[in-house]
C-alpha cells in the first residue's frame, strides 16, 4: 500500500498540470465581471451550460486518462455509463464546478479532478484559474494550497464558528444559539468544501442533490487537511456507484465534527 501510495502521489504534479491546463481553455471564455464569451444553453432542469464546459470536458476526457490508462470515467458533461462501475479506478471530473458564476464574471468557479480507487478519492485537485487558487491532495500526503500545506481549523465547538449555511437557512443560522458567523456562500460546491480544508471556514453544510463530481476532488481535500465530509449517516463517501446523488453533506473539523453531524440532522428532519 505504502509503494501504492507513493506511486500516486508521484502522479499528483501531472493532474495538477492537466487541471491548470483546462483552466487555461476555460479562461479563454471567461470575462470578469461580465457575461461570458461562450454560448450558454440549458438542461433539463434549467442549470446552465456553456460551450467552455464541453471544451473543457473534451480535453480532460483525452489528458486525464492517459495518466492511468486504466481508469473509467464520470464527468458532469459526459453521458454516464454503467461500464464505469467496472473499474476499480475512476475520474471523477466537473469541468467547470459553478458554471453560472462563471457564465456571468463571478471569479469563484473551480475546474475539479478526482481519481477514485476502490471507492474512496486517491487524488485531488480543485483549480479555481480566476482567482489563482489551486488545492491539491493525494492520500496520505497531505493537501495544500498553491503549494503550501493548509489544515482544517482547530476550532474546539460550534460556538461561534464560520459557517456556510445551505441556501434558504441563513436566517436560522443567523439567529442560532451558537452565535455562528455566517459566511458568504461560494458559488462552486468543491470550493466550499475547500474552505473547510484551508481552514478558512469551520463548517460547510450542502443541501442534498449534489452529485459526485461536485465533490470528489475536494473530498480528498478535506480528509488529508484533517477534517470530515460525509452525508447524514456519518460515515466516509463512497464513489463510483450507480447513483451519483447526494443526500445533505456536512463538512467540519475532526474536533467539532460530531456537533456539526448532529446540527445537520436536525436541520434535516425540521428540528430547528
Amino acid at each position: 500500500m505504502a509503494d501504492n501510495r507513493t506511486d500516486l502521489a508521484a502522479k499528483l504534479p501531472l493532474l495538477e498540470a492537466v487541471a491548470r491546463r483546462a483552466g487555461e481553455i476555460a479562461l479563454a471564455y471567461f470575462r470578469p465581471g461580465a457575461r461570458t464569451s461562450a454560448e450558454i444553453t440549458y438542461k433539463d432542469g434549467g442549470s446552465p451550460v456553456t460551450e467552455a464546459d464541453f471544451a473543457v470536458d473534451r480535453f480532460l476526457f483525452e489528458a486525464a486518462p492517459a495518466l492511468f490508462p486504466d481508469a473509467g470515467w464520470l464527468s458532469e458533461e459526459t453521458a454516464d455509463s454503467a461500464e464505469r462501475l467496472s473499474h476499480s479506478r475512476i475520474f471523477v471530473v466537473d469541468p467547470i464546478d459553478g458554471t453560472f458564476a462563471f457564465s456571468r464574471g463571478d471569479t469563484r468557479w473551480a475546474v475539479s479532478i478526482a481519481l477514485i480507487e476502490n471507492g474512496r478519492p486517491v487524488l485531488g485537485v480543485v483549480h479555481a484559474p480566476a482567482m489563482e487558487a489551486t488545492f491539491t491532495a493525494a492520500a496520505g500526503a497531505g493537501a495544500r494550497l498553491n503549494g503550501a500545506a493548509i489544515r482544517v481549523s482547530t476550532r474546539p465547538s460550534l460556538d461561534g464558528a464560520r459557517i456556510v449555511a445551505p441556501r434558504g437557512l441563513a436566517g436560522y443560522f443567523a439567529r442560532s444559539p451558537h452565535h455562528f458567523d455566517l459566511q458568504t456562500r461560494t458559488p462552486s460546491l468543491a470550493l466550499r468544501l475547500a474552505d473547510i480544508a484551508s481552514g478558512r471556514n469551520d463548517l460547510a453544510i450542502a443541501s442534498k442533490d449534489s452529485r459526485d463530481w461536485d465533490i470528489a476532488a475536494a473530498d480528498v481535500i478535506v480528509t488529508e487537511a484533517g477534517g470530515v465530509l460525509s452525508e447524514l449517516e456519518g460515515a466516509p463517501l463512497r464513489y463510483n456507484r450507480p447513483e451519483s446523488r447526494r443526500d445533505m453533506l456536512v463538512a467540519a473539523p475532526q474536533s467539532i465534527f460530531p456537533e456539526s453531524l448532529a446540527l445537520a440532522r436536525a436541520v434535516s428532519k425540521g428540528e430547528i
